[in-house]
């Protein structure tokens, strides 16, 4: 599409503070609106819930993968890594069946990974499918894929999304790895190149602004709303983890309320509130190409009317 108007005059660039921040609020706002819809929160229900079924299976999965690759030892100490990235109430229960599979009998756990493959491959599939029906419902989308198309695109995205997993974690401990056998200097002083915060930020940018860009609707998203949206979910997700765990630990003593199951509430809590992150990026991406597209069609001329004296 030319960025030229019907008449031929070239698009101006507004570079007017004002207007661009009530152009931000506006757009955040609709997102928002979008987000808060009336049905979108049994989608975060429906992506929380598989997600929930699903994360154990997997763990028992790459826990056989990283067994066979490094000592349980080394397991267990990247296990403690992972679970500390999740509010303290909820580490318990990761930690503890991380350390378990750890230092489990290899047979075991291989066969533990044939059966985990089949359930969590399961709830993974569905939880993916409830993903990209709630960004389908966010997007307005009108012209829906088909049942077998919609059931290969959640395959799809989610064989690529533990790709990318994969990808990225091999990354973070390749550096990890590489630094401390060969001495590198001058990647010691750079704490944030081995953080596993930032190797998961990059991760989910990546992740769902590929998603946001091709899975969110037929038509492709636009690349700029794509990446905005998927830095937006980033950012939240980051906010969010630590809103939840600030809440948990300082505000609701959830254990004196659920006793034993606080553990699994706080989890909850926490998966809720990073899936509603992800269904904001999706809002974003939306209302970001509709004030895109607007601003192609429109001059900037036609725009502003004439002050009147």
């Amino acid at each position: 599409m030319s960025d030229a108007d019907p008449q031929g005059h070239s698009p101006q660039i507004d570079l007017d503070p004002v207007h661009w921040a009530r152009a931000t609020l506006d757009v955040l706002g609709k997102a928002l609106q979008r987000l808060w819809g009336r049905d979108v929160m049994l989608y975060v229900g429906g992506v929380s819930f598989w997600i929930m079924l699903a994360v154990f299976p997997l763990l028992v999965i790459a826990i056989g993968l990283y067994g066979m690759l490094s000592a349980p030892d080394e397991v267990a100490r990247q296990a403690e890594v992972l679970a500390g990235m999740l509010p303290a109430d909820a580490r318990g229960i990761f930690r503890s069946e991380l350390e378990r599979l750890a230092h489990a009998p290899s047979g075991a756990v291989s066969t533990q990974s044939i059966i985990a493959l089949i359930i969590g491959g399961y709830a993974a599939h569905r939880g993916f499918k409830a993903l990209l029906a709630g960004l389908s419902f966010i997007h307005d989308e009108e012209n829906q894929r088909g049942f077998i198309s919609f059931n290969v695109m959640a395959l799809v995205v989610l064989i690529a999304a533990l790709v990318l997993m994969g990808v990225v974690s091999f990354g973070f401990l390749g550096i990890r790895v590489m630094s401390a056998a060969l001495d590198f200097k001058p990647l010691a002083g750079l704490s944030w190149l081995f953080n596993e915060w930032t190797w998961t930020s990059i991760g989910l940018v990546l992740a769902m602004t590929m998603i946001y860009r091709f899975a969110m609707a037929r038509e492709p998203v636009a690349w700029r709303a794509s990446l905005a949206g998927g830095v937006a979910s980033a950012v939240l997700g980051l906010c969010f983890s630590w809103l939840c765990a600030f809440y948990v630990e300082q505000i609701a003593h959830l254990g004196a309320t659920y006793g034993s199951v606080a553990t699994v509430v706080v989890f909850l809590i926490w998966l809720s509130w990073n899936v509603n992150a992800l269904f904001f990026g999706g809002a974003l991406a939306t209302e970001m190409e509709i004030a895109l597209h607007t601003r192609k069609i429109i001059p900037v001329s036609l725009r502003r009317k004439p002050a009147i004296r």
